[in-house]
């Protein structure tokens, strides 16, 4: 064996291929797909129940979360307490999530005890009680850190911005309103949980060391044609957004010492064309640590501890947008440097060093957010809702190795065009 010398370090070599493991589809007996990812090596299995029944679906506000954080809290059979022990009994916990388009319920637990825990699951999905007392804790406590949160600047401007770009009326536009807790009621969590949590808009995605035996208990618990919908849910492609008129947008908060700013604008979705290079232009100037506005806002000018600039996918749309909190003093200073650094992008190219470091950083990335079996579920999860195949990923990797600094420059003029671009202040201006 060669001795190691510790004065050089390893040659560095590009990654050439990135193989994403693929998963394997097959059907429960009432239609539910799923999709199975066996990559793992420890007796272990994440199966996350996908349902279609994100904010998009909902009438009124707050009952989609409402429905997904009250799932454990009852059935007709259990209560919240008994729920808790029997999971933790036997090693295993939940989580929960609600997106724009979907609601997920994920069970993680080891294999040799998915046949005690998987009637767990079946019940707290399918029987869910949502009780009275729990119910009203439940609303209170969410209540509370509402009127918290709201004298924040920072969710002032979150809870405007999507408004302003989508519209108030547009299901990616609403948001939650102080007096919206007066009207929800426990009645109206049960009706959406029976109409939207059913197989019919289900979808499984299950990662790990698949044991043997998961599709038969899968199919023994969730399969039967008896869980089915009471009514059809209005799954619609949304209306064009219509973005405010106005470009500039202040929210005054008296005795602020913060501002809030948002920059963005309504663009697309993973289907369109110009995405993937909307992505690698959107790492140069905010998406990373060394991006364009951190070097220039945080390093150089101190105006704030962090910036940064991202870009939003859902099934109907998306957008872009760019974050910070600084002091009200230099406000105006950070927009002025925000608009510096994109029309910089508009006139000229990006240095070969800089897109060098930026291809390895998204290629890095990449490469970490396929490492597990956990991880490359959620990479499905990431494609599966736009009906795109592992092809998409397979683009991604090619456009990071391959755009131009003339492409980049190109997109820059065509979608971050400053009379395009949405201002929001939450605080104050100076």
């Amino acid at each position: 064996m060669a001795d190691l010398n510790r004065l050089h370090p390893p040659a560095f070599h590009a990654v050439e291929n990135i193989h994403l493991a693929e998963a394997k589809k097959v059907s429960l007996a009432n239609g539910i797909p799923v999709y199975l990812l066996d990559a793992g090596t420890q007796e272990i299995t994440r199966i996350e129940f996908i349902f279609r029944a994100g904010i998009r679906h909902q009438s009124q506000s707050l009952v989609c979360s409402g429905v997904n954080d009250m799932l454990d809290e009852g059935t007709h059979t259990r209560n919240a307490e008994v729920i808790a022990e029997e999971l933790d009994f036997y090693g295993a916990f939940i989580e929960t999530e609600t997106e724009y388009d979907n609601a997920s319920f994920t069970l993680f637990s080891l294999n040799k005890h998915l046949p005690s825990t998987l009637p767990v699951i079946n019940d707290i999905i399918r029987n869910a009680s949502f009780p009275e007392e729990e119910f009203g804790i439940y609303l209170t406590n969410k209540k509370q850190k509402f009127v918290v949160d709201c004298d924040k600047v920072s969710t002032l401007a979150r809870r405007r911005f999507n408004e302003l770009l989508f519209g108030k009326h547009h299901a990616y536009g609403t948001f939650t309103k102080l007096e919206d807790f007066d009207v929800l009621t426990r009645e109206s969590l049960i009706e959406f949980h029976k109409n939207n949590y059913t197989a019919d808009r289900c979808t499984i995605i299950v990662s790990g060391k698949i044991p043997e035996n998961l599709i038969s208990l899968l199919d023994q618990f969730f399969g039967d044609a008896k869980w089915k919908k009471v009514s059809e849910p209005s799954d619609e492609k949304l209306p064009t957004p219509i973005s405010d008129p106005q470009r500039v947008h202040t929210i005054e908060k008296v005795g602020a010492i913060q501002s809030a700013i948002r920059v963005g604008r309504v663009l697309f979705n993973k289907h369109h064309e110009d995405y993937l290079g909307m992505q690698v232009l959107n790492t140069v100037l905010g998406g990373y640590f060394g991006s364009r506005l951190m070097a220039n806002i945080r390093e150089d000018k101190g105006y704030t501890y962090g910036i940064g600039s991202g870009l939003v996918s859902m099934y109907d749309g998306g957008y872009f947008f760019i974050s910070t909190e600084v002091g009200v003093d230099v406000t105006n200073a950070t927009l002025k440097e925000i608009y510096f650094e994109i029309d910089k992008l508009q006139h000229e190219l990006v240095g070969d060093d800089e897109l060098e470091l930026v291809r390895n950083y998204l290629i890095g990335v990449f490469l970490r957010s396929t490492d597990g079996p956990f991880a490359i579920g959620d990479r499905l999860k990431g494609i599966l809702g736009y009906g795109l195949g592992y092809e998409y990923y397979d683009r991604y990797v090619n456009t990071i190795r391959t755009i131009t600094p003339e492409k980049l420059r190109d997109l820059a003029r065509r979608y971050l065009q400053k009379e395009d671009l949405i201002e929001l202040v939450a605080g104050g201006r100076k």
